[in-house]
C-alpha cells in the first residue's frame, strides 16, 4: 500500500485493479500523468496519490458524472485526503487540529468521523480526542465540516472538508439525473 496518498477510494469486491485502471485514465484525461495507486489488503478499497489538489480531483470527477452519469464503472467513492501521517493517535489528533485551525471557520459547526481499518486504534478514542480539543460547536446531523481520519492498517488520512467533498458516484448519478428531469421539465412548461 502507498504511504503517503491523498484519495481514498471504494470499488466493487475483486474489481480494485479495474478501480485502478479507471483512476489513472481519469487522472490522465486532467493532465495528471503521475497519478499513483494501490490496493490497500482491504476487499474494495484502493488508495491513490495524484499531483493535483484531491479536493479539484473530486470536483473534477463530480463535474465528469454530471456530464457522462456513466463515465465511472468501477469507481463507487472518492475521498479527498489533505494530510497522510503514522497511525499514531498524537500524530492524528496534532494532524486533525493543525488542519480545523487553517481549515474549520469561526462559527461553522462540525463532527469528526473515523474510519479504522486494519489497526487496533479504536473510533471512539480519536472522535474523543479530537472533538473534545475543537471549540467549534457539534452538529452530527449537518455539519458544516467534517473532520475526517481514515486509518488503513500504519497509515492514517486526514482531511477537513464539506461533506460534499465525499463523492459518492451512485448519489452523483441520482443528482444529476434529478436536475436533467427538473431542466426538461421547465424546457416543457416555457
Amino acid at each position: 500500500m502507498l504511504g503517503e496518498f491523498n484519495l481514498v477510494v471504494s470499488t466493487y469486491r475483486q474489481r480494485e485493479n479495474d478501480c485502478i485502471s479507471e483512476l489513472w485514465f481519469f487522472a490522465k484525461e486532467l493532465g495528471d500523468s503521475r497519478l499513483d495507486a494501490s490496493k490497500t489488503g482491504l476487499p474494495s478499497l484502493v488508495v491513490a496519490k495524484t499531483s493535483l489538489d484531491p479536493e479539484d480531483f473530486v470536483a473534477k470527477a463530480r463535474e465528469k458524472i454530471e456530464e457522462n452519469p456513466w463515465y465511472f464503472r468501477y469507481i463507487l467513492k472518492i475521498t479527498p485526503i489533505q494530510v497522510t501521517v503514522d497511525a499514531d493517535i498524537q500524530q492524528i489528533v496534532e494532524a486533525a487540529l493543525r488542519l480545523s485551525s487553517s481549515r474549520l471557520n469561526p462559527g461553522e459547526t462540525f463532527k469528526v468521523e473515523a474510519h479504522i481499518r486494519l489497526s487496533e486504534l479504536r473510533r471512539e478514542d480519536i472522535i474523543r480526542e479530537i472533538a473534545s480539543r475543537i471549540t467549534n460547536k457539534v452538529n452530527l446531523d449537518n455539519p458544516d465540516k467534517i473532520v475526517l481520519v481514515e486509518v488503513i492498517g500504519d497509515r492514517a488520512g486526514v482531511s477537513v472538508i464539506p461533506p460534499s467533498m465525499i463523492l459518492s458516484v451512485e448519489r452523483a448519478r441520482r443528482e444529476a439525473k434529478a436536475r436533467k428531469h427538473q431542466s426538461e421539465r421547465l424546457d416543457l412548461e416555457s
